[in-house]
Order: structure tokens, then sequence, then C-alpha cells
């Protein structure tokens, strides 16, 4: 991503990953493929961006994890989102369109 900034990436990623969560419990790898999905595959969060992310995350008390049994039998990790994490996903869904509007009215401004 080259310039890019962390803060951007960062912040991006925690609200993909609690917008995943809103939809309900998921492992790490679902929310790899939830974002996969409904980006058309346009955005792809490997195990090494995600894993930190939802450690951060929990730590933060924006999700809670607990050790359960994948669809395939293997011991994983689950992730919702907290009554916190909750109210967090609001305020930055709203900042966001605020954010995207703005830049899309500016991108949309003829040059003269």
């Amino acid at each position: 991503m080259g310039d890019t900034s962390l803060t951007l990436i960062r912040g991006t990623l925690d609200l993909l990953i609690l917008k995943a969560l809103s939809t309900g419990e998921k492992h790490g790898y679902a929310v790899s493929e939830w974002i996969e999905r409904v980006t058309s595959g346009k955005l792809l969060v490997e195990e090494g961006t995600l894993y930190p992310a939802l450690h951060r995350l929990e730590r933060r008390r924006l999700v809670a994890a607990e050790w359960g049994l994948s669809d395939n039998n293997r011991r994983a990790k689950y992730y919702r989102l907290t009554p916190r994490g909750a109210k967090h996903l609001a305020r930055e869904e709203t900042n966001w369109r605020s954010y995207t509007a703005a830049v899309a009215r500016a991108l949309s401004e003829r040059a003269g």
C-alpha cells in the first residue's frame, strides 16, 4: 500500500472487522471471508494483519472472544461484538460516511 497511513489502514480494518462481527459471532477466518465477500474480492485481509487487529480490538473491549469448535471440528477462537463495540461501530460508521462523502465531493469538483 505504499504511502498509505498506518492509522487509516488500522481504522478502516477495525471498522470492517466490527461490521463483520455485527452480523454475528465469527472466528477469524470467517471475518476475513466476510470482508472479501462483501467487497467483491477488492479487499483481502491476511492473517498477519487480521489477528493483531482482532487482539487489539479485544484489548480495547470492543470485541470479546472464546474458544469453540469450527465447522470442520477444529478448535477456533470466536469473536463477538460487545455493547461497547456496537456503540463504537455506530460512531465510526457515521464518521466514515461523512469522510467518504467529503472526499467524493472533492473528487467530483471540476478543475478551473
